[in-house]
């Protein structure tokens, strides 16, 4: 596969990876934790702190989409956020061990997070590094 085909598919996979927690941020910030459909009374504070963290989730993807077009190029922006993404994934693990199993979507957002992030990681050095962009 030449550098070019190369980059243009994980472009493609950074695409689709990125639907399913952008819509997990947006129902957050637009509803809250409702839409996990659990209590139906949800305190005032955690409200407010759930939404708030799926705005910070919201920007961190969005900044991870603004690294598909140029990806060859943005090795530094993509190890900080994967490495916020990691970081949050280990205590997402910490609560599968500590609590227990969460729901599927939580589940695949733990191998998003675990597992394809790292490999996305990997896989852009090694585009960077075909197309002569290493940093």
């Amino acid at each position: 596969m030449s550098p070019a085909a190369e980059k243009r598919l994980l472009q493609g996979v950074m695409a689709v990876t990125l639907l399913l927690p952008l819509t997990a941020a947006i129902a957050g910030v637009t509803g809250g934790p409702r839409f996990l459909g659990h209590p139906p009374v949800i305190p005032t504070d955690l409200d407010s702190h759930f939404r708030y963290i799926s705005g910070l989730f919201l920007g961190m993807l969005l900044l991870f989409a603004s690294c598909i077009p140029a990806v060859e190029r943005k090795g530094p922006r993509l190890r900080l956020l994967a490495a916020m993404v990691i970081l949050g994934g280990l205590f997402r693990l910490l609560s599968l061990f500590l609590v227990g199993v969460p729901s599927l979507g939580h589940r695949i957002g733990l191998g998003i997070e675990l597992i394809e992030v790292p490999l996305i990681l990997l896989w852009q050095m090694r585009v960077a590094r075909r197309l002569g962009k290493s940093d």
